[in-house]
C-alpha cells in the first residue's frame, strides 16, 4: 500500500510539474536580448493556450452538457472498436497458434495487412460504411486487432514444452489444455496488449471523426483547428487523456481479477 501511494505521489507531482511548466511558459514573459529583441513568452498562447484557459473550457463543456453528446459517441465507437478488435485477435490467435500450417500460409497475408497505413484506410472505410458510427469502429479495429493478435499467438507459442508435455502425461484433454495450460499463458501477454489497444481503439475513432464525421470528439477537435481554437484543441485533447486513463483502470481491474494467481512484481506490497 505505501509502494502504491508513493507511486501515486511521483506520478501526480509530473503532471503538477508539467502544468506548472506549461502555465509559466505560456503567461511568463522573459527577457533575452540575444534571441529576440523584445520580451517573449516560451511557448506563445496563441499556440499553446494556457493551463486555466483549457481548464475552464473543458469544465464549462461539462457544465452546459455541449460535450456529453460527443463524448457519448466517441465512447461508443472505442468501446465497439476495443471489444471487437479484442474479441477478433484473441480467437484467431489462439487458432493461428495451435494450427501451424494454418499460421504458416497466411503469416505473409497477416504481415501486409498489419503494414498497411491505417490513415489510408480512413477514406476506404468511409465510402464502404458511410460517415456514421461503423466506419470509425472498423478503422479502430484495425488497429486493436493485430495488437492482440500478435501478443495472444506469442504467448501460447511461449508455453514451455516441458509443462505441455506433462499435462499431456497425465492425461489432459485437448480442451483442459486450452483451459489450464494455454489460457493462463496467454492471459498476461493478452493484457498487455488490451492496455495498449485501449489507446489504439481511441486513436481510431478519434482519427476517423477528424476525417469525416458530424459528431464526436475529433470532430469538435477538427472544428476547434478549423478556426485557430487553439483552447478548444488542447480541451479536446485533455477530455481524451482523462477517458483513456479512467478505461485503462477498468481493464487493470479485470486483469488483477483473473490473474490473481500472478506473483506480485518485487518491490510491490
Amino acid at each position: 500500500m505505501r509502494s502504491r501511494l508513493s507511486l501515486l505521489f511521483l506520478q501526480l507531482l509530473v503532471a503538477v510539474v508539467l502544468i506548472a511548466a506549461w502555465h509559466f511558459g505560456s503567461t511568463v514573459k522573459v527577457n533575452m536580448p540575444a534571441l529576440a529583441p523584445k520580451p517573449f513568452y516560451p511557448l506563445d498562447p496563441f499556440f499553446f493556450s494556457t493551463p486555466l484557459a483549457v481548464f475552464e473550457r473543458t469544465w464549462k463543456d461539462f457544465y452546459t452538457g455541449v460535450i456529453w453528446y460527443h463524448l457519448g459517441i466517441t465512447l461508443l465507437e472505442t468501446a465497439l472498436a476495443f471489444v471487437i478488435g479484442a474479441a477478433g485477435g484473441v480467437l484467431i490467435g489462439f487458432w493461428f497458434a495451435r494450427k501451424a500450417v494454418l499460421a504458416a500460409v497466411f503469416d505473409p497475408y497477416v504481415k501486409m495487412a498489419n503494414a498497411l497505413p491505417r490513415v489510408v484506410l480512413a477514406p476506404i472505410f468511409a465510402l464502404w460504411l458511410g460517415l456514421g458510427i461503423w466506419s470509425k469502429v472498423a478503422l479502430g479495429v484495425t488497429l486493436v486487432f493485430f495488437i492482440v493478435f500478435f501478443n495472444v499467438y506469442q504467448g501460447v507459442k511461449e508455453v514451455s514444452p516441458t509443462l505441455l508435455s506433462n499435462a499431456r502425461m497425465l492425461g489432459m484433454s485437448e480442451r483442459q489444455l486450452m483451459r489450464h495450460v494455454f489460457w493462463p499463458s496467454a492471459l498476461t501477454w493478452m493484457f498487455s496488449s488490451l492496455h495498449t489497444a485501449v489507446g489504439f481503439a481511441l486513436v481510431g475513432a478519434v482519427v476517423g471523426e477528424y476525417l469525416g464525421s458530424a459528431a464526436g470528439l475529433g470532430y469538435r477537435i477538427h472544428q476547434a483547428e478549423g478556426v485557430f481554437d487553439v483552447t478548444g484543441v488542447f480541451s479536446g485533447m485533455l477530455v481524451l487523456a482523462i477517458f483513456v486513463i479512467i478505461i485503462d483502470t477498468a481493464v487493470s481491474a479485470v486483469e488483477n481479477r483473473l490473474l490473481v494467481w500472478r506473483p506480485a512484481p518485487a518491490g510491490q506490497g
